[in-house]
């Protein structure tokens, strides 16, 4: 029984592994990303185990103890009072640019009573941020492509982005879409994952590969570090403000392991997809770790920006 029990667990072990090494999610075009987050959205896994947030946590400075989805909460809070947006009027218009299932944007709208409108490449998600937003939220979604806002100039009083930097072929025209429909005046919030700079230090040959894998794995065409999109920033002809950024790698770093360790918490979570969501589960395992290895070891940092638009 033993044995067959092993040569099962073997057998699942090797197809997840399999699955990883495909290369059927590397990127190509907004296209591949949009097709990833529509598999990622449809399959039902992510929302499953991560509930409507479809970023990291904040897990306090030092990091403490704290729920995983209470976490992913918490960073929202987090990044509202320290870019500032807590301070906007009840009724302000915020964009928030790659949006996933509207999890931030529900938080934004419900919490702090802001108008937002949020957007992603991707048609599922938007289908379903929509299906998850109560009727009489302030709060909508559409399909657009962040490096093409088909929005006016200076239409908004804040433009929020979390981990959505980083599917960007040209960081300088996300930097310059941001920042064209910001109102003078108005807030700029991203957070995102960056890779370190060049400056401080090449990357070794494990880095090399590590950092081909976080790439290659999840539709990423390249990471920006966080002194080179301060210069996107700052590089812009819509930006007159003064640019502040932060180092939160140590507050969300748990969120990695987290991430893995929510499906034996939850395991039903998992089971209750089927097959084919286990197998799912078992190919994202792999690039969890390497996140979480790559983020400890200084090879990437979670980088945030803010602005408020001379």
């Amino acid at each position: 029984m033993l044995g067959s029990l092993l040569v099962v667990a073997g057998a699942v072990g090797a197809t997840g592994v399999a699955l990883w090494l495909r290369r059927d999610r590397r990127y190509e075009s907004s296209e591949s990303v949009a097709s990833a987050y529509d598999a990622w959205t449809e399959d039902r896994l992510l929302e499953q185990l991560w509930g409507e947030h479809v970023h990291l946590g904040h897990y306090g400075t030092p990091p403490g103890s704290c729920d995983f989805r209470q976490a992913k909460e918490a960073f929202v809070h987090e990044l509202v009072r320290w870019s500032g947006l807590d301070q906007l009027p009840a009724g302000s218009r915020v964009l928030d640019v790659g949006c996933g299932i509207g999890g931030s944007a529900r938080i934004l709208a419900q919490d702090y009573g802001l108008d937002v409108l949020g957007i992603s490449i991707s048609p599922a998600q938007v289908e379903r941020a929509t299906q998850l937003t109560p009727s009489g939220l302030s709060c909508r979604f559409q399909v657009m492509d962040a490096l093409d806002l088909q929005l006016p100039d200076q239409s908004f009083d804040a433009v929020w982005s979390v981990e959505a930097g980083p599917h960007m072929p040209d960081k300088q025209r996300y930097a310059d879409e941001l920042l064209r429909v910001m109102r003078p005046g108005g807030l700029l919030a991203v957070a995102d994952w960056n890779r370190r700079d060049p400056s401080d230090g090449g990357m070794t040959r494990t880095e090399r590969w590590v950092m081909r894998q976080l790439l290659n794995q999840w539709a990423h065409p390249e990471f920006a570090s966080i002194k080179g999109f301060r210069q996107n920033l700052d590089n812009s002809v819509h930006n007159r403000g003064e640019i502040i950024t932060g180092d939160w790698t140590q507050a969300t770093l748990p969120s990695w392991i987290d991430s893995i360790i929510e499906g034996v918490r939850r395991p039903w979570a998992v089971l209750s997809l089927g097959p084919k969501a286990v197998l799912q589960g078992l190919r994202e395992t792999p690039t969890l770790l390497l996140m979480h290895w790559a983020f400890a070891t200084g090879l990437m940092q979670f980088g945030v920006f803010r602005i408020r638009k001379g």
